[in-house]
C-alpha cells in the first residue's frame, strides 16, 4: 500500500477585526499567496481546488509575497520571522532570517527579485531591508514611532520604498542600501494601513484608518493630490494599483471595494457587500489585489470571514466567491447522494462549510450556525447533523446547504455523535440523547462515567467513556437503551469510535495513540496491533468494503490499515499541523483529511489488498 497526496483544498487567508490582510499574485495573474495559520498557501485563482501548501513556519504566518520575477515567495510570522522559498513548488526554503522581535505585517520585493524590506511590531526596530538570497543587510528603515503596517518598493530605477505606520505618517525612503529621507506627518489623521508604488513608478498612494486617500509623486515622495474624500465610511485597508498605473482598487471597513480613475479623481465603481444599510461585520473588506498580466482585469477582495471575492468591472456583483476556513477544523464528516459525495466541515469558531469531492469547491452554510467549536458530524437522509461546543444541534438541509430551524439545546457538551436507521445518537457529558425526525425522543443519563465517544449502527450503540471502558447499548423501539457488554482492553481513554458499514466490526481509539478492532458478533477482539499513533487517535473511517480503515491523530498523521494484514499500514506524515481532527473515505481507493491547519486534503490509497 502507498498513500500519495492528490489534492490539497486550501484554507481561507488569515483575518483579523481592525487589521488589514495582505494577499500577493504572481506575474502573470495565476496564483494568490497568503498566510493561513502557521502555513502559507499558494492557490490557482482560475481553479481554488488547486494548491499548494508550504508548511516550514513554526509561528503564526502574517503575509507572504511574490518576488517580480515569480519565482519566489518571502513570507513571514508573528515570531518576526521571515522565509524566502521556491513559489513553484512550495518547498525549498532559500533563506531564514529574523528580522525583528515581533510579528512581520508586510514584506516588499525589489525590482530585481534581489532585496526585501520586512516591517511590522519590533522592539529595537520596526523593520529591516536585507538581500533574499544571504540576508545582508542593505539598509535602514527609520523614522517610524510605532508599528509599521506597510510597506512598498518602487520597481524602477532609482529605488524609492515608502513605509505607513500607526503613528499616522509615512516615511519615503531613498536607495539602495535604503535610508530614511524624509516624513510625512499630519496628512493622515489615524493609523496608515496601507502605501503602494504604481507599477510604472510615476505615482504612490497611501490610504488608513481615517478614510483619506493621499497620492505622491513617486520619485520625490511630494504629496500631490487627496482623492476620493468623504467617499469610503470605514478604515481603509487596502490599495492596489492596475497594471496600467491609472486605477487602483481599496477596500475598507464599510463593506464596500472601490474602482478609482487617478486622473479623474474619483470612484468609478462601487462593489457593495453585505446588502445596503446593513451592518455586517463579516463583510469588512480588509485586503484586496489586483492581479497583475491578466486580460480580464479581475479584482480579488477578502473579507473579515475570510471569502476571496472575485469581482470584474461592470459587474455589481462579485462573479465567483471562494470560501472555506481559517481556523482549525475540528469537525469532518461526509454525505453520499447517489454518485456525488459531498464533505461536511466545522470549525473552531463555528463555522460549517460543505464541499463537492469531485470540484473541490467549498461553500458556507446559510443561516445560524454554531456559536462556537463544532465537535462532531453526522449525516444521514438528506440531513447533516452537527453538535457544538455551544452544546447545541444543528440541522442542515444538504439538498440546499442551509441551516433548518432552531437548534436544539442539549443536556451537557457534546462528545460525539452517530447516526444508525433514521435515529440520531449524541453523546454529551452528561448521556445519551436520542433524536428521530429532528426532534427528541429519548435520553440516558450516564451517572457513573462521563461519555468520550460514540458510534451506532442499526440497534446496537458503542459509548466510549472516561474510565477506558466501551459500553455496548441495544436500543428498542421505544428509544429506550439498554446495557449488553463492557469492553475493558483499552488502558486509556477512549477517543473516537467507528463501525464498518454493516455493523460487523467496531474500531476503538484511545488517547495513547492505539487503535482496537473488536468483532461484534462476539465482541472479541479482531486485531489490537493497529498502533503507530503517537498521540491521541481523533478519527476513524472505515471503507464500504470493510477491509480497511484510515484514522487521525493529534500527532499529525494519517495511517490507512489493513484488517487482513494488521501489521501493515502506510502513513501521510505531517497530514496537518497542529493534528488531524477528521478522516473520510473517497470512494474506495481515496481519503480525505483535515484538520488544525484549516485545509482539506485528498490522499491516493495504491496497493490495498
Amino acid at each position: 500500500m502507498s498513500v500519495t497526496i492528490e489534492k490539497i483544498l486550501a484554507a481561507s487567508p488569515n483575518t483579523e477585526r481592525g487589521r488589514p490582510t495582505q494577499l500577493s499574485t504572481d506575474p502573470k495573474g495565476e496564483r494568490i499567496a497568503y498566510a493561513s495559520g502557521k502555513s502559507v498557501f499558494l492557490r490557482s485563482l482560475d481553479d481554488p481546488s488547486l494548491s499548494k501548501q508550504y508548511t516550514t513556519h513554526t509561528a503564526q504566518t502574517t503575509v507572504a509575497r511574490f518576488s517580480p520575477s515569480g519565482f519566489y515567495i518571502a513570507s513571514g510570522d508573528v515570531s518576526g520571522a521571515v522565509k524566502v522559498w521556491d513559489a513553484v513548488e512550495g518547498v525549498n526554503t532559500k533563506g531564514e532570517y529574523h528580522i525583528i522581535s515581533g510579528r512581520i505585517n508586510d514584506i516588499a520585493w525589489d525590482g530585481d527579485s534581489q532585496r526585501i524590506i520586512a516591517v511590522g511590531d519590533g522592539r529595537e526596530r520596526f523593520g529591516h531591508c536585507i538581500t533574499a538570497d544571504s540576508g545582508n543587510s542593505v539598509g535602514e528603515i527609520s523614522g517610524h514611532s510605532a508599528i509599521i503596517n506597510s510597506v512598498s518598493i518602487r520597481q524602477q530605477r532609482p529605488l524609492r520604498a515608502a513605509t505607513g505606520a500607526d503613528d499616522s505618517s509615512m516615511v519615503f525612503l531613498h536607495g539602495a542600501p535604503f535610508k530614511y529621507q524624509n516624513k510625512l506627518g499630519g496628512l493622515h489623521k489615524g493609523y496608515l494601513y496601507g502605501v503602494g508604488f504604481s507599477p510604472d513608478g510615476s505615482q504612490l498612494v497611501s490610504v488608513g484608518a481615517d478614510r483619506r486617500i493621499q497620492l505622491y509623486d513617486g520619485k520625490s515622495g511630494e504629496p500631490t493630490t487627496q482623492i476620493g474624500e468623504g467617499e469610503h465610511k470605514g478604515s481603509i485597508f487596502g490599495v492596489s494599483w492596475a497594471k496600467d498605473s491609472k486605477r487602483f482598487v481599496t477596500a475598507s471597513a464599510d463593506q464596500t471595494v472601490k474602482l478609482w480613475d487617478v486622473e479623474a479623481g474619483k470612484a468609478v465603481q462601487t462593489w457593495r457587500f453585505g446588502g445596503d444599510g446593513n451592518v455586517s461585520i463579516p463583510d469588512h473588506q480588509v485586503g484586496v489585489v489586483w492581479p497583475a498580466g491578466r486580460s480580464d482585469g479581475m479584482v480579488v477582495s477578502l473579507n473579515l470571514a475570510g471569502d476571496l471575492n472575485y469581482l470584474a468591472e461592470g459587474t455589481p456583483t462579485p462573479t465567483k466567491v471562494v470560501q472555506g476556513h481559517n481556523k482549525s477544523v475540528t469537525a469532518f464528516g461526509s454525505s453520499q447522494d447517489g454518485k456525488s459525495q459531498t464533505f461536511w466541515t466545522g470549525s473552531f469558531e463555528g463555522r460549517v462549510c460543505s464541499w463537492d469531492s469531485e470540484t473541490g469547491v467549498g461553500s458556507a452554510v446559510d443561516g445560524q450556525t454554531h456559536s462556537n467549536q463544532v465537535s462532531s458530524f453526522t449525516t444521514t437522509n438528506g440531513r447533516a447533523y452537527s453538535v457544538g461546543w455551544d452544546d447545541t444541534l444543528r440541522i442542515a438541509d444538504t439538498s440546499n446547504n442551509t441551516f433548518l430551524g432552531d437548534a436544539s439545546k442539549l443536556s451537557g457538551q457534546p462528545k460525539g455523535v452517530s447516526s444508525a436507521d433514521g435515529r440520531i445518537f449524541i453523546a454529551t457529558t452528561s448521556g445519551i440523547e436520542i433524536f428521530s425526525n429532528d426532534k427528541a425522543v429519548g435520553s440516558l443519563l450516564t451517572k457513573d462515567f462521563t461519555p468520550t465517544a460514540i458510534a451506532a449502527s442499526g440497534t446496537t450503540v458503542a459509548v466510549g467513556d472516561d474510565q477506558n471502558v466501551i459500553h455496548i447499548y441495544s436500543v428498542d423501539s421505544s428509544n429506550k437503551l439498554t446495557e449488553k457488554e463492557k469492553l475493558t482492553v483499552s488502558t486509556s481513554q477512549i477517543t473516537t469510535l467507528s463501525f464498518t458499514s454493516s455493523g460487523s466490526f467496531l474500531a476503538a481509539g484511545n488517547s495513547a495513540g492505539k487503535i482496537y478492532v473488536f468483532d461484534s458478533g462476539s465482541w472479541k477482539v479482531k486485531t489490537d496491533r493497529w498502533s503507530a499513533h503517537t498521540a491521541r487517535v481523533t478519527c476513524i473511517a472505515w471503507n464500504d468494503e470493510e477491509t480497511h480503515a484510515v484514522s487521525g491523530g493529534l500527532d499529525t498523521n494519517v495511517f490507512v490499515w489493513s484488517l487482513k494484514a494488521p501489521g501493515k499500514r502506510v502513513k501521510a506524515a505531517n497530514a496537518h499541523k497542529d493534528g488531524v481532527n477528521g478522516v473520510v473515505w473517497v470512494g474506495s481507493g481515496k481519503v480525505a483529511s483535515s484538520g488544525g491547519d484549516a485545509a482539506l486534503k485528498i490522499w491516493k490509497v495504491a496497493g490495498l489488498e
